[in-house]
């Protein structure tokens, strides 16, 4: 039977003030195909531009894969760089970001892992890069991000060798942030949400531009102190330290 035009494609909404996005072929291990692309990017721009979402869920369909990245058949007869804007997209992304991995991860999705905020992956669970299995030279971007999360050794491992790896090593390296079982998946992926929305969406949106920014080696980024004085005279550091005055301690 034929797949109907709309059957598969990533999915994506809204609940209170949380974005979801779901990579939708569970049977194909939530491969990622060209014409997917566009959705993909404007469902980032929308939850981006919305005024009510404080953070952004990427995660998979069923229990067996997070996705093998980007559809194989397609990289030699349609691979442009609409990926790697997509992925430039989603690691720019001014919202805070967060990968729950509710299975293995492959290929171009596991730097699309990479350019979420937070990975957290469960039990059972494998990574590989296989660029050099197929011959494949990836692309800058990518390298960078594999060398800023994890260091080049750990860069060179995976590239240059395209060895599996297991959950408890993914861990070990920075791949992943934390690690659950199976079931845990949705109650840890919860209680980061929960702790993000304790705090102040604005500070949390510049700390993280400007994490990103020292990270990528931004010398102005590196002694800028705008934020931070902005910070200082808001209402809101006022408000909150206020209200910390006047609560019982707690230890």
């Amino acid at each position: 039977m034929t797949e109907g035009p709309m059957q598969g494609v990533p999915l994506f909404s809204v609940e209170h003030d949380i974005a979801r996005i779901t990579l939708n072929r569970p049977d194909q291990h939530n491969r990622i195909d060209p014409d997917d692309l566009p959705l993909l990017a404007q469902y980032v721009a929308d939850a981006e531009r919305s005024g009510r979402v404080r953070a952004l869920v990427i995660s998979g369909a069923g229990s067996q894969t997070f996705s093998s990245g980007y559809t194989l058949s397609a990289i030699a007869e349609k691979l442009d760089r609409g990926f790697e804007l997509f992925l430039d997209a989603l690691e720019n992304c001014a919202l805070p970001t967060l990968c729950a991995l509710n299975g293995s991860v492959y290929g171009g999705a596991t730097d699309l892992a990479l350019c979420c905020d937070f990975r957290i992956g469960v039990v059972g669970s494998r990574m590989f890069m296989p660029a050099a299995r197929i011959g494949l030279h990836y692309y800058p971007g990518g390298m960078r991000r594999y060398i800023t999360a994890l260091g080049l050794a750990n860069a060179k491992r995976l590239f240059l060798t395209g060895m599996t790896l297991d959950a408890a090593e993914m861990l070990r390296i920075g791949f992943l942030t934390d690690l659950v079982a199976p079931h845990e998946l949705s109650e840890r992926t919860a209680s980061y949400l929960e702790a993000m929305a304790s705090c102040d969406i604005d500070v949390i949106r510049s700390m993280k531009q400007q994490l990103n920014r020292i990270a990528a080696g931004d010398a102005a980024a590196i002694v800028s102190r705008s934020e931070y004085e902005k910070s200082l005279a808001s209402t809101s550091l006022r408000d909150r330290l206020a209200a910390l005055a006047v609560s019982p301690k707690t230890r």
